[in-house]
């Protein structure tokens, strides 16, 4: 089936909220790739999508703060931590785009538990630090995130230190719509895939400028060579609140 049209307009949740999250202070950073070069990481119905005959590969750092269960309820402590991401995006067999995750590193060892066991999704924990150098232009215009990870369990050959320079405001292209606008997770449960749906406002996007990057998580998972080049795609967004819906097929 054809993929959905990509929209940064989310569709409504149907049926119980699951949980809720705000993702702030979040960079991405991508490399595109030949969709063939990560089919084997997708589950089982699902291939990878493509925006002008490439798919990406994205490292993402941000801050999760006052996740929950339900709507706008927060869990002390567990529902605040660093995370970065890899991931690859995704399309199944009904057209429903998507993010498959690679690995997702953070510093709450009970969020990685957690996660792991109800979602097979791949956490990781790790040491991580967030720090942000204040620019001397309006709003976010300026600033300079530095994220820092090292992993911790499973495997501990991973380090990464990301910093970017936020710049001005920008209208999302389609290439930032491909990567941003994205309403599912696909993932694999004991040999079946399943969709968790998610619904949040546009990203707001900056444009962000790399100042030092020294990843290890993308070799941890076997993307080293990526790290040959610059990213194909920069940007930066203060974040947006989200929710999550229930898991089906």
């Amino acid at each position: 089936m054809r993929p959905e049209p990509v929209d940064p307009l989310a569709p409504s949740l149907t049926g119980p909220t699951l949980m809720n999250q705000d993702w702030r202070d979040l960079t991405y950073l991508h490399w595109a790739v030949p969709p063939e070069r990560v089919a084997h990481l997708m589950p089982p119905g699902v291939r990878p999508d493509v925006h002008e005959g490439a798919t990406y590969v994205g490292l993402v750092p941000f801050r999760m703060v006052d996740a929950g269960p339900g709507r706008r309820t927060s869990v002390p402590w567990a529902g605040t931590f660093l995370e970065t991401n890899v991931r690859l995006y995704s399309v199944d067999e009904r057209g429903r785009r998507g993010v498959v995750f690679v690995s997702l590193d953070a510093d709450r060892l009970l969020v990685v538990l957690g996660a792991r066991a109800a979602f097979n999704v791949p956490y990781r924990w790790a040491r991580m630090q967030h720090h942000r150098a204040p620019g001397t232009g309006p709003g976010p215009q300026g600033d300079v995130h530095t994220y820092t990870a090292r992993l911790r369990w499973p495997g501990t050959s991973g380090r990464s230190r990301v910093s970017v320079r936020v710049g001005a405001p920008r209208a999302a292209d389609a290439l930032d719509d491909f990567v941003s606008a994205r309403w599912r997770l696909h993932t694999a449960v004991l040999g079946r895939t399943l969709v968790v749906p998610n619904s949040h406002e546009p990203w707001p996007l900056h444009d962000a400028e790399v100042v030092d990057l020294a990843d290890g998580l993308l070799a941890s998972v076997g993307f080293g060579e990526l790290l040959d080049r610059a990213p194909d795609h920069v940007a930066f967004s203060p974040g947006v609140h989200t929710d999550f819906g229930l898991p089906r097929r």
